[in-house]
């Protein structure tokens, strides 16, 4: 090992033990920084795994998780990455919400229930121990709220921003499994809580003087808190799978994602129905640009279901049970195109086609 780090020195002169994989993030123990991967996954990490006796404390390479006869687990994964989904700024414990909500977030849409999630977290340096700590405990209450556990995973040092990719896995009854595509025409369209919250609290995030004088200051806080802790709709996962023919969450924006539910069909979606908070409407009468937040935007990890005519009255009554707002859209058809109408049935087209990790 000695002769080897010699040889790379003399290759680059300017590296240091601490660059070379596999060895402490820091070597100062007196420092707020933590001193190892060890430390990092043994005080802040395995405490997540507690009660969950297949992860085996993350001591192993991989994870067990026994199910019963008539179960199928679901997985997904979905991860977050600084300047992109969050800002390097934001609380800790409201990044690590995060991560996790937008997981558990596709579960309710699939009619799963969540069981247990894989965490990779790639940083750029050596974390704080006071920013690692806040961010477990955030991540500690949100595995409360959901009803998941952590088993394992990944940790690394990255040369890029801090990412956090989270696989996470639930189960439903054998064939039950809710899919985003299924729909047929004369399906009922179901939308959850309200549109355009995340995209404008994103806004403000970004321009805090946004809308000075039209919003109060509790819209804003309301706002702000619908962009960083996401609510999943993890309740109306038992509605979905009884009820739904198809799902998915609203993460790349409304159009969009009513696009990819639809499928082939069509859709006739008139404004005045998508449900709206009074902080959206509010911002919506200051500038009627925020007609393109609501239609595009995205972040809101709201429910847009596809619910057969037959079961549409039962689906209503079994969301109204679990105290989630559901509003019934429209109904899809045999038409190729999903579009937005105004209170005069014209067309309205947004500015941008909805969120795109690649589109320029």
């Amino acid at each position: 090992m000695k002769e080897n780090l010699q040889r790379l020195r003399k290759a680059a002169p300017n590296l240091k033990a601490t660059d070379m994989p596999g060895t402490p993030f820091e070597r100062d123990k007196n420092g707020p920084r933590v001193e190892s991967e060890t430390e990092l996954i043994q005080t802040y990490l395995v405490p997540l795994a507690e009660g969950m006796p297949g992860a085996f404390g993350l001591r192993d390479d991989a994870a067990v998780i026994p199910h019963a006869p008539g179960i199928d687990l679901v997985f997904s994964s979905d991860p977050i990455i600084a300047g992109v989904h969050f800002f390097p700024d934001d609380r800790p414990a409201d990044i690590a919400r995060k991560a996790l909500a937008c997981n558990v977030s596709d579960m309710a849409a699939k009619g799963a229930e969540p069981l247990a999630y894989l965490l990779t977290l790639a940083l750029p340096e050596a974390p704080e121990r006071a920013w690692i700590a806040d961010f477990a405990k955030g991540l500690r209450a949100a595995q409360t709220e959901f009803g998941c556990k952590l088993i394992g995973g990944d940790t690394d040092r990255t040369p890029g921003p801090l990412s956090i990719g989270i696989t996470i896995i639930g189960s439903v009854p054998s064939g039950a499994f809710v899919p985003r595509h299924g729909s047929k025409a004369g399906d009922h369209v179901f939308i959850t809580g309200t549109i355009g919250d995340a995209a404008l609290g994103l806004a403000l995030r970004r321009e805090p003087s946004l809308f000075k004088d039209r919003l109060s200051e509790s819209d804003r806080e309301f706002l702000l808190d619908r962009y960083l802790r996401p609510r999943p709709r993890s309740a109306l996962a038992a509605a979905v799978r009884t009820h739904a023919r198809a799902a998915l969450d609203i993460s790349d924006g409304l159009v969009k994602d009513l696009t990819r539910l639809a499928g082939p069909l069509g859709l006739a979606l008139k404004f005045d129905v998508i449900p709206l908070s009074s902080s959206v409407r509010a911002a919506l009468a200051a500038d009627p640009k925020v007609q393109d937040a609501i239609l595009a935007g995205g972040g809101d990890y709201e429910l847009l279901i596809a619910v057969s005519p037959e079961k549409a009255e039962k689906f209503l009554a079994s969301a109204a049970k679990t105290g989630i707002a559901v509003r019934d859209v429209g109904v899809l058809d045999a038409g190729t195109h999903v579009a937005v109408l105004d209170s005069r049935g014209n067309r309205i087209e947004p500015r941008h086609p909805g969120y795109d990790h690649f589109l320029r």
